[in-house]
């Protein structure tokens, strides 16, 4: 049987499924700055209603059988040494480590602080801004955009709504115009305000925003969704910057590998493979790396593993959630096509749920 340090560093989608994988055949230490698992995919209806509040944070606790979990920031990799240091001075020696430390997002989808306490006092404050706003303003018309405008628009009926996106059409990164389409008359028959091709900046005063045609938008509250940002500055900071690309990605080979090392790997949002980063493709790649790291660790021998490829997943089935009822599933055909279904599939598969009970089951939790 293979035996081994593997750090994972980054407790996320990739690093769990990754971690509980080589469990059973290695020594396993999961070392993330949380307490516990943040279920992000539930984050943006924990901003909007109280109900929903703690429903993200799931325990750590029943994830490895055999391996540990530790609550700590990661400052450097020493390769040299075959160390991970902490910021707390603790050195883990590692034969193999993994780079899992995901991405950043917009609120209200962010972990602030590392207890739940912390967490769940900010969630609670989104929820009163919320309910206190009279014009509530996103920005920013992809899957978390539109996914949080619909959650702002049920939970608020009488208050005034506005999405502005930059571009032309809405969910656009799916690569499907009927998706932004139906999202679009979602919305509208809901009374959001969209603004399409519509580049918005803070403005002169406290509470205004300005469009890219100079027009001024007045909003008590509004929530940025354009974007996620790569959680690598430890890295840079630890004299790893040519491990990244430009936009801050860890660069990998074909088999998930870093910068051609063969005992550091990196999955999920913070490598630099392209495809769209959602949970189903994180779980894709840590498969993918856990069976390459079995291959490095039991690499001699007749039974020795052969290492895998991975493919980048370019059609992905996708489920964009507008409240708990309704919501758009994109699913790929033979064909390259794509079918756009609504709402008692997306509900069935998500919507209601946000994947609660799947990714409950995934820590050891019944569902």
């Amino acid at each position: 049987m293979p035996d081994g340090e593997i750090i994972v560093i980054g407790g996320g989608y990739g690093g769990i499924r990754l971690a509980k994988q080589l469990d059973e055949v290695a020594r396993v230490t999961l070392v993330d700055r949380k307490e516990v698992f943040f279920h992000r995919i539930a984050a943006l209806r924990a901003g909007v209603h109280e109900e929903w509040t703690t429903t993200p944070f799931i325990p750590y606790d029943r994830l490895l059988r055999n391996g540990r979990v530790v609550v700590g920031k990661a400052i450097d990799i020493d390769t040299g040494e075959r160390q991970v240091r902490l910021a707390t001075g603790e050195r883990l020696p590692y034969d193999v480590v993994v780079i899992a430390t995901g991405a950043d997002y917009p609120e209200p989808a962010r972990f602030l602080g590392t207890t739940t306490e912390e967490a769940g006092k900010t969630f609670a404050a989104h929820q009163e801004s919320v309910a206190a706003a009279e014009h509530v303003l996103i920005v920013g018309g992809g899957l978390g955009g539109v996914e949080l405008t619909a959650e702002i628009r049920l939970a608020r009926p009488d208050a005034r709504v506005t999405l502005a996106h930059a571009g032309p059409e809405l969910l656009s990164s799916t690569g499907s115009k009927w998706a932004g389409r139906r999202a679009l008359a979602w919305l509208e028959s809901h009374d959001v305000e969209v603004r399409l091709d519509s580049f918005v900046s803070p403005g002169p005063d406290f509470g205004t925003y300005r469009d890219g045609r100079g027009n001024l938008i007045e909003a008590d509250l509004s929530f940025w969704a354009n974007g996620t940002t790569p959680n690598t500055l430890w890295l840079r900071l630890a004299g790893h910057g040519d491990w990244l690309n430009a936009a801050g990605q860890v660069k990998v080979d074909r088999m998930l590998r870093v910068d051609g090392r063969l005992d550091v790997f990196a999955v999920g949002d913070v490598n630099d493979v392209s495809e769209l980063k959602v949970s189903p493709v994180a779980f894709a790649q840590a498969d993918i790396a856990a069976h390459n790291i079995r291959a490095y660790l039991g690499s001699s021998g007749r039974h020795r593993k052969e290492p895998r490829l991975y493919r980048p997943i370019r059609r992905t089935p996708l489920i964009v959630p507008l409240g708990p009822a309704d919501g758009i599933t994109l699913l790929p055909v033979p064909g390259g096509e794509t079918a756009v279904l609504g709402a008692r599939t997306s509900t069935l598969a998500k919507a209601k749920t946000l994947m609660t009970p799947y990714i409950r089951k995934q820590l050891g939790y019944p569902a």
